[in-house]
């Protein structure tokens, strides 16, 4: 059992000091009538918990040292309603730097902020430090009808300059503040939707991990924000501080791919009627190489009927509704068999696996050996650590 208090400190930061119970000895096991606590003497564990807390302090300076004297000053907005595991990347990823970033955390009134989990945060600053901000950061939030006017005045006080960088949600408050308008970004999958009917002037692109212009960065959802993280590091001091902060953080220092391959795609809805019957079909069926023709006639239609009434029906042509559904069973084989890609390839109805490849490098941006890595039902492979180029966006 681990036992956890606070360590005395200067009431700025504060560490925990571990306390591991004693083990039970072989003998207290075996012998019957022994007590199962350990003969140790009464000072011996309190020493130990000693020797162990600062050897754990030791370990906490070198991977997560103070902030340099001329360190990046970089301010997380937490606004009412953020999402805890993405308003402490920032802190984790840059923290791990090597004392490269100070990363302090800020609310719209200097008050603590409710969280959208059972928590509140209390964070160590009003809007007022987002003055000196070199790069602020916008977690996800709740989103609501109207955002704050005490947000869009709390981003009113950053120098002209400074680096905004968005997760998630994040973006949708530096679109109402014009700060998106005619340029390129990007959120959540989920939200593309709803986020391109409030803002028609953004270029939204829901296939990439996180956009950079450079003085506005946007990234998607959640642990994107690890990747944009990363990314920054990766601009600022290069690609050897970036793997090490990777390394640190136990993550991939660039993931393959963009979110494409994190979106869900369900099969439509099949109907009784006009074009349903032959979907279902073609579904039992996705290894044949299905023509128009076969597709028409078993619709007991013309091929110029069919393809009119199916577009009508799924938006889609024939021919790439096909597709998309030969992929949707390529990506499940790839995440729950050992099947070589070929036989993939094979069994979802394309005839090489090149063109299984080349289809799904370009509705994913990314290989089937990738896919498979990322999505299949086990533990990550041991040293699957790679170096990574500075391009400027997930590719």
């Amino acid at each position: 059992m681990l036992a956890t208090r606070p360590y005395p400190g200067d009431g700025k930061k504060v560490s925990l000091r571990y306390i591991p119970a004693m083990p039970v000895t072989p003998a207290a096991r075996c012998v019957p009538g022994a007590s199962s606590t350990p003969d140790v003497r009464p000072s011996a564990a309190p020493s130990r918990a000693r020797d162990l807390a600062d050897r754990a302090a030791e370990l906490d300076r070198r991977m997560r040292p103070d902030p340099r004297p001329d360190a990046h000053k970089v301010v997380v907005l937490a606004l009412d309603g953020v999402y805890p595991f993405e308003l402490g990347i920032p802190h984790r990823v840059l923290g791990s730097a090597d004392g490269r970033y100070e990363v302090l955390s800020a609310s719209v009134d200097g008050e603590p902020v409710r969280t959208d989990a059972d928590l509140t945060v209390i964070p160590g600053h009003g809007p007022e430090v987002l003055a000196r901000a070199d790069t602020v950061v916008i977690p996800p939030y709740a989103l609501s009808p109207d955002p704050a006017p005490q947000a869009l005045t709390a981003l009113s006080r950053v120098r002209p300059g400074t680096r905004l960088v968005s997760i998630c949600t994040g973006a949708f408050l530096l679109a109402v503040g014009g700060l998106l308008d005619g340029r390129r970004a990007t959120t959540h999958w989920a939200l593309t939707d709803y986020f391109q009917e409030l803002f028609p002037q953004v270029e939204l692109d829901a296939g990439v991990l996180f956009v950079d212009h450079g003085d506005v960065l946007t990234s998607a959802g959640a642990a994107s924000g690890v990747d944009v993280c990363l990314h920054m590091v990766r601009q600022d001091h290069g690609s050897e501080v970036a793997n090490q902060v990777a390394r640190r953080c136990v993550v991939p220092p660039y993931r393959d791919g963009g979110q494409a391959q994190y979106i869900e795609r369900p099969l439509p809805p099949a109907s009784g009627t006009g074009t349903g019957p032959t979907r279902d079909w073609a579904l039992q069926r996705l290894e044949l190489p299905l023509s128009l023709d076969e597709l028409a006639a078993h619709a007991a239609m013309s091929t110029r009927t069919f393809a009119r009434r199916f577009r009508e029906e799924t938006g889609l042509s024939p021919g790439r509704w096909l597709t998309q559904q030969r992929l949707r069973r390529a990506r499940h084989l790839l995440e729950s068999s050992d099947l070589p890609v070929e036989r993939v390839a094979h069994e979802v109805g394309f005839a090489t696996a090149t063109s299984l490849r080349r289809h799904l490098a370009a509705e994913a941006g990314v290989a089937p050996s990738a896919y498979r890595r990322t999505f299949r039902a086990q533990g990550p492979v041991a040293g699957d650590v790679r170096d990574v180029s500075t391009t400027g966006s997930a590719r």
